[in-house]
């Protein structure tokens, strides 16, 4: 006996009933619970379908679907950020480290050289800070808009047009560099607080530009079924 397609509508609305909001893990949950209430019918034809639901329902515990949510949106978090990371490396692999270490000696030998130098870098780590929260605001608005005009919303996109588990980090150079006067540190200090600097550049124009912009690609990998349902 194999569910109808009211009865698979009546899971997805279940699964948004116990506030499973994305539509991938609501299909994810749908699929199981189809399973498992077939699989209850083959022992008992006579169980009603609600009744199968509650009994499968139950076997999630007293938080229902949250620890399946919590675990699905832990393992996308570490799903993107690997995506940054990779990304970041190549711009420390040829050709592209040709032009970080050339944006680094010369943040350096501005650090170096000149008095303001540090003064100079401050305003712009703060204008970068600002710069990336706004973009960030951005990002999450134009993906809501999306999400409201087709009716579904999909986690792994979300986390990208959202939030970024980076997003905290991006100002430490900022706070360190508040204290920082080039007189008074040797030049390794220096070097590694512009290796920090590029680094964070980086991991802005990575999470707010490189990544969304290859959105689709990401989302069609993660989600085979994305390309016809979005």
């Amino acid at each position: 006996m194999k569910l109808n397609a009211e009865q698979v509508e009546r899971l997805y609305t279940f699964t948004r009933q116990h506030y499973v909001e994305y539509y991938d893990l609501q299909t994810e949950l749908v699929d199981h619970l189809a399973n498992a209430i077939e699989e209850q019918w083959v022992e008992n034809p006579k169980l009603s379908f609600e009744e199968a639901l509650k009994i499968e329902f139950k076997k999630f515990g007293v938080f229902g679907f949250m620890e399946v949510v919590e675990k699905r949106q832990a393992a996308l978090n570490k799903k993107y950020n690997k995506l940054v990371l990779n990304e970041l490396k190549t711009f420390f692999s040829i050709p592209k480290i040709i032009g970080t270490l050339s944006a680094t000696g010369i943040v350096f030998y501005l650090l170096k050289s000149f008095q303001e130098g540090i003064l100079i870098m401050q305003t712009i780590f703060l204008f970068l800070v600002v710069l990336y929260f706004v973009g960030m605001t951005l990002l999450w608005k134009a993906n809501k808009r999306r999400s409201q005009k087709s009716g579904r919303k999909w986690l792994f996109k979300e986390i990208i047009f959202g939030y970024s588990a980076s997003a905290g980090l991006i100002n430490l150079p900022l706070q360190f560099s508040i204290h920082l006067k080039a007189e008074n540190y040797p030049d390794w200090v220096l070097a590694i607080y512009t290796l920090f600097m590029i680094v964070f550049v980086l991991t802005e124009y990575i999470v707010l530009v490189l990544i969304p912009s290859k959105a689709e690609k990401h989302l069609k990998e993660t989600y085979p079924e994305y390309e016809f349902v979005k």
